[in-house]
This record gives C-alpha cells, sequence and structure tokens, in this order.
C-alpha cells in the first residue's frame, strides 16, 4: 500500500524558516509529479509549489522567492523549504504525489494528511 507521510510542521516567529518533508513509501514503482498544497483556517486548499520528476519546479506567486521545493528521486522524498515566513503562511501543509505502484497500471493521485506550520507574529 503506498502512502504519504509529511513531517517537519510546527510553531514558528514571522521571519523564522520551516523545512518540511514528504516521505513516499510503499510498492512504489514510479513517482511522477510532487506537490504541495496547503489549506488556511476558513480557505479553500490551495497549490503552492510543484516539481516534475526531471526537477522543474513551480510556484504560486505568494511565496515566489520564499519557498524552495526540492525532491530526491532515488528516496522517493519531497521537502519544502520555507524562509521570511508570514502569518499569512499559516494552515496545513500537504503533500500530493501521482505515483505507479507495483500492482497498477496507471498512475494514482494521492495524498498525505498533512502537517501544521503556524506562523506567529
Amino acid at each position: 500500500q503506498v502512502q504519504l507521510v509529511e513531517s517537519g510542521g510546527g510553531l514558528v516567529q514571522a521571519g523564522g524558516s520551516l523545512r518540511l518533508s514528504c516521505a513516499a513509501s510503499g510498492s512504489i514503482f514510479s513517482v511522477n509529479a510532487m506537490e504541495w498544497h496547503r489549506q488556511a483556517p476558513g480557505k479553500q486548499r490551495e497549490l503552492v509549489a510543484s516539481i516534475t520528476s526531471g526537477g522543474s519546479t513551480k510556484y504560486t506567486d505568494s511565496v515566489k522567492g520564499r519557498f524552495t521545493i526540492s525532491r530526491d528521486n532515488a528516496k522517493n522524498m519531497m521537502d519544502l523549504q520555507m524562509n521570511s515566513l508570514k502569518p499569512e503562511d499559516t494552515a496545513v501543509y500537504y503533500c500530493n504525489a501521482d505515483i505507479l505502484s507495483l500492482t497498477a497500471t496507471t498512475f494514482v493521485n494521492y495524498w498525505g494528511k498533512g502537517t501544521l506550520v503556524t506562523v506567529s507574529s
């Protein structure tokens, strides 16, 4: 069974940094695009950053220049380095990935359960 597990969330003061990690585990044959999403209280979930298997990245405008997404294909892991954090970055951050398992014939989209990031002012 494939699963995604996030880690690294916590409480940080404005201007501080956090590094989130996402680990994909299980019977994995291949991982395609990986993404970080977030959902702030009372708001819809939004895409924060994405990275292809080849390393191409995209960011939502509000985090450009502050967040950096990266991945280790050999370990099926993805990170999000978050610098210069702002109170408006407070949210539950979710890992998302398209994964081909050893028992499947097509890629399936998976979500992690999320990790809470709280930025105090």
